[in-house]
């Protein structure tokens, strides 16, 4: 009877030790994924292949554009996020894939792929020492846009890379979870 008490003990220390070690080691995704500078809006984030100073961010009801001689407008049962940047390769020829909208509940929304066919879209190609105004457009449910963060990497899958990381928190107005929208947004007129 002592040597089965002991024995279950001695389980029962065992697996509260594993249990212990299993929540106290990081997860195998934070070990091999995206290294984080973090910034604010106008602010220049250095990251490992790229600097990122996102200038200004607007919302709009709906989108027009040209794409192929034609006048589009795009609508959507959100917001249109649209986000004004400048990106800088660093000493090597880099390419930005896109960026991820990370609302306040931690969704994630990458660039919108409805805009693939219109110029200026990502990807973007940047060389060393010409610095280039880019924009990023995303779509989402209206109470995804106060306190949001943007992520940029240059990395296609972030494994041990860096990524930019933006505080967008306060982009919109009178403190409310409904941000400050305009009716359209010209993707036309120039950045």
């Amino acid at each position: 009877m002592i040597r089965r008490s002991a024995n279950l003990v001695l389980f029962c220390i065992a697996a509260a030790l594993c249990y212990g070690m299993q929540v106290s080691k990081p997860h195998y995704a934070d070990l091999t994924g995206p290294i984080p500078v973090y910034g604010r809006i106008g602010e220049t984030v250095d990251a490992r292949g790229f600097s990122l100073k996102v200038e200004k961010v607007a919302f709009a009801r709906k989108l027009k554009t040209s794409a192929f001689g034609a006048q589009k407008v795009l609508t959507t049962g959100g917001v249109w996020a649209i986000v004004t940047a400048e990106i800088a390769a660093g000493s090597t020829s880099t390419t930005i894939w896109g960026g991820i909208w990370k609302g306040p509940t931690g969704l994630r929304y990458d660039t919108t792929e409805r805009l693939l066919s219109v110029p200026g879209a990502p990807p973007y190609f940047i060389e060393p020492g010409l610095p280039k105004k880019v924009r990023f457009v995303f779509e989402f449910p209206t109470d995804q846009a106060n306190g949001a963060t943007l992520l940029v990497s240059n990395a296609r899958f972030f494994a041990l890379d860096s990524e930019a990381r933006i505080t967008l928190g306060g982009v919109t107005s009178g403190g409310s979870n409904s941000p400050t929208t305009m009716e359209t947004f010209d993707l036309d007129q120039p950045i």
